[in-house]
């Protein structure tokens, strides 16, 4: 049977419970990926969220950080977390559906503001942190298995506002780039999102310093959708929700959702 999945930085789970609550009401996806809940397990408000029929769910949590989450209407069990360039950040945690299909829930290190290991010791993690994960992939190549998150990495130069001056913004840097590249090829992983859809600018995350961030549409394509070649071709319907980023008390990212014919 076919599901949707949807990848969202909620940016506080807790204080964006509504948020949470509209979107699954709204588009109803069988499986939500969230980053950043800056909650324990044990808060996430999993009560409602069991109301709306997300009956099960695997996460990794830490007060007030990171933390990470998967709400899923299908049985899901838990297939690990990984504590990678050991941070002792609640940044990955993976499940395994009934049908055997593995997800990879991320949520990569933004990297500080200065695009330099030596004076920014955030932008070394951030790098050591890709790193482990292309070791990881190469060690076990994965198989039947679908990755999302917030990767804090816009790749491609139309998934930036302005290519040439963002090179060195965090995020967009070629060193970046090339390290989120290498973790991509050495899992085999396929860019769901753009192999839908291959062309044209695409962004998920809008800054919240800008006052008219619709009117400016400064993005970055930050959160993605990746799949092992043996079920990519299943995925299609790829999309991000712009609408979601407008509404009140908003993330600063909005959600990325495919469907996979699984």
């Amino acid at each position: 049977m076919p599901f949707t999945l949807a990848t969202w930085n909620i940016n506080s789970v807790r204080l964006r419970e509504p948020l949470v609550l509209r979107f699954l009401s709204d588009y109803q996806p069988d499986i939500l990926c969230l980053q950043e809940c800056k909650s324990p397990v044990e808060k996430i408000p999993r009560e409602a969220f069991t109301a709306l029929g997300y009956r099960h769910m695997v996460a990794r949590g830490q007060k007030g950080y990171n933390g990470v989450a998967i709400l899923s209407k299908l049985p899901i069990k838990e297939a690990g977390a990984e504590d990678h360039a050991n941070l002792g950040h609640a940044r990955h945690i993976a499940g395994r559906l009934e049908n055997g299909v593995a997800i990879h829930n991320f949520y990569v290190p933004a990297g500080g503001d200065k695009p330099d290991r030596l004076i920014n010791e955030k932008f070394g993690q951030k790098l050591d942190y890709l790193s482990d994960m292309r070791d990881a992939f190469h060690s076990a190549v994965p198989q039947k298995s679908i990755l999302v998150g917030d990767l804090n990495i816009a790749p491609r130069e139309d998934d930036v506002w302005d290519h040439k001056k963002l090179l060195k913004i965090v995020s967009h840097t070629p060193i970046e780039v090339e390290a989120l590249a290498q973790a991509q090829d050495a899992g085999n992983w396929v860019d769901v999102t753009r192999a839908d859809i291959p062309d044209g600018n695409l962004y998920s995350w809008w800054s919240y310093r800008a006052s008219d961030w619709d009117a400016a549409d400064k993005g970055r394509r930050l959160d993605h959708v990746w799949a092992t070649p043996d079920i990519s071709n299943a995925a299609h319907s790829s999309r991000i929700l712009r609408d979601v980023r407008g509404w009140t008390q908003p993330s600063d990212h909005a959600p990325v959702l495919a469907t996979f014919d699984l």
